[in-house]
């Protein structure tokens, strides 16, 4: 029985150590096929070092560790090429962090190639070019060059600008290095989590295919379904495939739902329902930017963008949702076809996500942390049908909303959003019916569901207008093939700050 390579993203060790390989080679194969520069952004822990490491050994030749896979007998491997690595892992505090990391990336690739780095020189642009001159010359073949995070060093210092933009500017020298080498160079692919604007960071090197949206590789990395259900197979005894999709599945980059590699090999070993990719490092700067600007976070969950938008991400323009797909909290969960080009619906991927981040947030409107007092309540109540319990637990809530951090009508629908999402259950919100869209759906099981109309009213005459407009535009038949179908309404006084009307019905 093969091991599971938990936390090992160097494909020899994965080969040679009897670990899982999910073959992920014929989209490699189609890659280096079909072009020569590539850059690709995925989220943290996705499969994006394993992805290098894979390639750095099959232009390296080392042919008895492909065995079995796609590219074995398709391969030449009787042409092999040097390969130059470089990963901005390492955390970075400011711009001289960055550059010596650079230099200490590069020395260590000319130690690898066997070469003595000039001592007089300590620009790291030139010792780049030098680099991969004299490798092509000395072996008198062209080079691969190979990096990864290329982004992190931006981010470490994201929150301070003026700091980000100079590591921004030693970086675009860096990048833009190859550009004058086209003759030197086989191969590159650049990888990372941020797409940065290419007028911002690549500037100098305009020829990078951008295959992050690529449908053609929207499988390169992650895990399927399918590849779940056949690599580890023996893993799956026993294991309630629904419930492990349900948690875990649903990042799509136009390809299939995808699990993130390090998520489910970490329950397929401890068979625990756990957050193990978002406790890894959610971007304590993400967080913040909601909280200074009082963002509304009940308009992630099935926003339609153009793909302009996902790419807008640069230190002159950071857009929430921008970052939130790039960083894997969001993803694309359908596509429109328009007149003037693609459309986008983004949502959350999963009951991780959506549990985990929700979580976070909560603490932005509320003035103690009460999630832990309120959520498993909630759950407790909506699968036992008990709607009065449901109020009192929503007036606890609506009281505890902090006006140091939020104010405004916004504050109230957040803080039930965001406690309804971290319980884990299937929460819908703007779900779109032939007559309108319903603010809220709580798929409970098979048999249970809620509609919900939050409205923050100013006068009297208008109480009675959230359920009202449940019913007069039979927002409820959509779900008329569950077994009890509930609708309630939900009205907060704007000035008295608390439920003035709460109203329900079982119309199933």
């Amino acid at each position: 029985m093969k091991r599971l390579g938990i936390g090992i993203s160097d494909f020899k060790e994965l080969i040679k150590g009897n670990y899982i390989y999910v073959d992920k080679t014929e989209y490699i194969y189609k890659l280096i096929d079909s072009g020569k520069y590539y850059f690709l952004s995925r989220p943290r822990r996705f499969g994006k070092s394993l992805l290098l490491s894979t390639l750095e050994y099959l232009f390296k030749g080392e042919k008895e560790l492909y065995k079995g896979l796609y590219i074995e007998d398709k391969w030449r491997w009787e042409e092999t090429y040097p390969v130059v690595r470089i990963d901005f892992a390492k955390d970075i505090k400011n711009k001289e962090d960055l550059r010596e990391k650079m230099y200490q990336e590069l020395r260590k690739n000319y130690m690898w190639n066997k070469l003595e780095m000039s001592k007089e020189v300590r620009d790291e642009s030139i010792l780049l070019e030098e680099l991969i001159m004299r490798i092509s010359e000395k072996e008198r073949k062209q080079v691969v060059v190979l990096v990864d995070e290329y982004d992190k060093p931006i981010l470490d210092v994201i929150e301070d600008k003026k700091e980000a933009e100079e590591v921004r500017k030693e970086l675009k020298g860096f990048y833009s290095t190859l550009k004058g080498l086209d003759r030197y160079i086989r191969f590159v692919l650049i990888t990372g989590v941020s797409k940065f604007s290419k007028v911002s960071l690549f500037s100098g090197l305009n020829q990078l295919k951008d295959i992050s949206l690529d449908v053609r590789y929207g499988n390169i990395c992650g895990y399927t379904q399918e590849e779940l259900e056949f690599y580890f197979k023996e893993y799956l005894e026993g294991v309630n495939l629904e419930e492990v999709r349900e948690w875990y599945n649903g990042y799509s980059f136009l390809g299939d739902r995808l699990y993130n590699p390090f998520d489910i090999l970490l329950y397929l070993d401890s068979k625990k329902y756990k957050n193990y990719w978002y406790k890894t490092g959610t971007p304590s700067f993400l967080i913040k930017l909601i909280k200074s600007r009082r963002y509304d976070i009940t308009k992630l969950e099935n926003m339609v963008v153009k793909e302009d938008i996902l790419e807008k991400f640069d230190i002159e323009e950071i857009r929430i949702e921008a970052l939130m797909y790039q960083t894997g909290y969001l993803t694309i969960k359908e596509v429109y076809e328009r007149e003037y080009g693609e459309e986008y619906r983004l949502g959350f991927p999963n009951k991780e996500v959506r549990i985990s981040f929700n979580e976070d947030v909560l603490p932005l409107v509320l003035k103690d942390n009460i999630r832990e007092n309120i959520a498993d309540k909630i759950i407790e109540i909506l699968k036992g049908e008990k709607l009065e319990e449901l109020k009192k637990q929503l007036e606890v809530l609506i009281s505890n909303i902090s006006y140091v951090h939020y104010k405004g009508e916004s504050s109230y629908v957040i803080a039930i959003f965001s406690l309804l999402y971290s319980t884990g259950l299937n929460v819908i919100t703007e779900d779109n019916t032939h007559k309108g869209r319903i603010d809220l759906a709580i798929v409970v099981n098979k048999e249970i569901v809620y509609i919900i109309e939050v409205k923050v009213i100013e006068r009297e005459d208008e109480r009675g207008k959230a359920i009202k407009q449940i019913e007069e535009k039979e927002y409820y038949k959509k779900y008329m093939n569950y077994e009890r179908v509930y609708i309630v309404g939900i009205e907060i006084d704007k000035f008295k700050k608390q439920i003035i009307n709460y109203e329900y019905k079982r119309v199933k």
